[in-house]
């Protein structure tokens, strides 16, 4: 291959592939919501198949995605019977338990979350003096009132998932898991809160005190 062709070679290779992008771009084809002959409707833009599910999004644990009880779950977590399920909840449908197991990794990042998203409001404590509250705005209910406090973990789940009365959902800010870790995380601080103090050992006693 001479010099000449060497230099030319490289022209009509891009002039073959400009040829073949302008086809491209002119063959039929329908621009998103342009109108079209081609169908009935005279819409170009079709719906989806019914039942279509968009990938990654076939959601099939009921329990991690809607905080719904586990067909045949135990309730409470760790308790057997009925007789064990506070009164308030005997009717619920949430879950007693949690879809993944509940670690120091878990709880740390519901931590994290739960001071982003859920302080501003229920304050850091959880008793419901966050604050917007403080400045002004009403006053959601202390996580640590009997209620709350003895309300399954998939409640919690489901309250943050869909919202509640002035609280709107946060299904579109935190991702699932997310809002798992903040649910266990919710359930951790009200035990802090509430433990009887003659439940801890001897250290965790002198830890409360100040003392080593």
């Amino acid at each position: 291959m001479n010099a000449t062709m060497r230099h030319l070679l490289p022209l009509l290779l891009l002039a073959v592939i400009a040829t073949g992008c302008q086809e491209m771009y002119d063959q039929p084809k329908v621009k998103p919501l342009a109108k079209s002959d081609f169908f009935s409707d005279g819409f170009g833009a079709r719906q989806p198949i019914a039942g279509t599910v968009a990938r990654g999004h076939m959601k099939l644990d009921d329990q991690l995605y809607t905080g719904k009880a586990p067909v045949g779950a135990a309730t409470p977590a760790g308790d057997s019977g009925a007789a064990a399920v506070p009164s308030q909840w005997a009717t619920s449908d949430r879950s007693w338990t949690f879809p993944m197991p509940v670690t120091r990794e878990v709880l740390a990042r519901g931590h994290e979350q739960f001071n982003v998203f859920c302080s501003p409001c229920h304050g850091k404590l959880g008793d419901g003096k966050g604050m917007i509250v403080q400045r002004g705005f009403k006053a959601p209910p202390s996580f640590h009132e009997e209620r709350l406090r003895t309300a399954p973990p998939g409640y919690v789940f489901s309250v943050i998932t869909n919202g509640f009365g002035v609280m709107y959902s946060y299904a579109s800010r935190v991702p699932v898991n997310d809002r798992w870790a903040i649910a266990a995380y919710i359930k951790a601080l009200q035990l802090s809160q509430n433990m009887d103090a003659s439940q801890l050992t001897p250290q965790q006693q002198r830890g409360l005190e100040g003392k080593k």
